[in-house]
């Protein structure tokens, strides 16, 4: 039986963005159940205009002999014409859409006129309350929206609380981490020795990573001031042997003059800056090197970098906010939370609520730390949203456990990280997540059914 074709539209699979990396993990994982194509976006495409033939490449990567994956370049999101050409060309079985959809506005609009013919999925990256209402008619466009967190099922299913439409699907499918370049390795590694040499040129016995993007929502301010309290707690010749280590742009149009920040703020401490792009395995030879990794971000779809921190062996310190509650491997009274727990309890970020509670408990690979502050922030594309800020003392709190935690004990915190993102429960391994999506996507061709042809006026 011939494979369906999927046609992608998301990041460009060749970049190195998050959705950019997890398109590109979508398709080697299912590479042996579907052909693809993708019209590859991104701010302004270099290649634009080009039509790129990947079938050889990836059957390189794969080894799947019939490997078949064709790439359309793209400025920005595309529009309705290109689309029209691209599916003439390729003739998909369905339409794969991943990121927000208000920036496809366009895609939408063609509703009518796509799903008579094909499917639209759509795998949602919403991160946070409250549930966006403003988003309802993009849910209703779609045949099965596959969902980056437990959280985000709760919020689609809040969407269509009232009036749950019949024809559509609402599933959780968590990012997945390849578990062949990420992976935990000997502190005597070549690779990790030749990184810490490179970037702290230092003997330093503890180091705090930060691997996301300079721009507002990620608080890379905030995760310096942490740093400067944490290595205010300690006596100065201690301090002296403790970095952190920020893999990012250090200035960032979109974010701060973070050495500024880091020389006024905590001048007196040790604070490097990694903004080269790197391989998978150099990338995890720094979460190896590394004896946390944080992530401060007020409102998160899922959270990679942290993720891939797991994957790596080393714990982390995260923000109870978004898809973020789904690494720290929350339990209540001792069952994990599943998505169908989140339809009632909606999120976790609520500290009067939740910080305290003895019913609740999480992994021994995560310092989680509790937003003080929930404000409603917006823009033009999203009008509102929680911005759940944690306090940057609380994150120094949570190195300075960390730190007085010792190496061995870390080592084997880390280690139970490794095994819950490897295990059925979290479903964050790429092997797992491929699976899982070949299995939600299958499902959604055979319950599919052409939505009947739209009139504006009735007969």
């Amino acid at each position: 039986m011939a494979k369906k074709k999927i046609l992608l539209l998301s990041d460009d699979l060749r970049m190195s963005s998050g959705v950019g990396t997890m398109s590109k993990e979508f398709v080697l994982g299912t590479i042996h159940h579907y052909d693809w194509a993708q019209m590859g976006g991104a701010i302004k495409h270099p290649e634009e205009g080009k039509v790129f033939n990947m079938d050889e490449n990836i059957r390189k990567e794969t080894g799947v002999k019939d490997a078949k994956l064709t790439i359309y370049p793209i400025s920005g999101y595309g529009n309705q014409e290109l689309l029209r050409d691209v599916m003439r060309r390729e003739k998909p079985d369905a339409i794969l859409h991943y990121t927000d959809p208000r920036f496809w506005g366009w895609l939408y609009d063609m509703e009518h006129e796509l799903r008579q013919e094909i499917p639209i999925f759509y795998y949602n990256i919403w991160d946070d309350w409250p549930a966006p209402k403003y988003n309802e008619l993009f849910y209703e466009s779609c045949d099965l929206i596959m969902n980056i967190s437990k959280q985000t099922v709760a919020i689609v299913r809040e969407v269509w609380k009232k009036n749950p439409p019949q024809d559509w699907q609402v599933t959780y499918l968590p990012h997945g981490v390849n578990e062949n370049y990420f992976k935990p390795l000997k502190s005597d590694d070549s690779v990790v020795l030749e990184m810490k040499r490179q970037l702290t040129n230092d003997e330093i016995d503890f180091i705090v990573f930060y691997n996301n993007r300079n721009i507002r929502r990620k608080n890379p301010g905030d995760v310096i001031l942490a740093f400067k309290t944490f290595c205010d707690m300690l006596p100065k010749e201690k301090a002296d042997k403790c970095a952190l280590l920020m893999h990012t742009q250090p200035r960032d149009e979109n974010g701060t003059d973070l050495p500024v920040v880091a020389n006024v703020i905590a001048g007196d401490y040790k604070v490097y800056f990694s903004d080269k792009k790197l391989s998978p395995e150099r990338l995890n030879a720094l979460y190896n090197m590394a004896d946390v990794t944080i992530n401060m971000a007020s409102n998160e779809g899922f959270g990679l970098g942290t993720c891939e921190s797991l994957m790596a062996g080393t714990p982390i310190i995260v923000n109870v906010t978004g898809g973020l509650q789904d690494q720290c491997g929350f339990k209540l009274n001792d069952k994990f939370l599943t998505h169908e727990d989140y339809d009632e309890i909606q999120s976790l970020h609520d500290d009067r609520k939740w910080k305290d509670n003895p019913d609740l408990t999480w992994g021994d690979w995560v310092k989680p730390i509790w937003p003080s502050n929930r404000s409603l922030a917006g823009s033009i594309p999203t009008p509102y949203i929680f911005d759940d800020r944690c306090r940057f003392d609380d994150a120094g709190q949570a190195m300075k456990e960390w730190y007085d935690m010792g190496p061995e004990k870390r080592a084997k915190c880390g280690m139970k990280g490794h095994e819950f993102v490897m295990g059925d429960e979290s479903m964050m391994s790429a092997k797992s997540m491929s699976q899982n999506f070949i299995d939600q996507m299958d499902t959604g061709f055979s319950n599919w059914k052409p939505r009947k042809r739209f009139s504006i006026f009735k007969a």
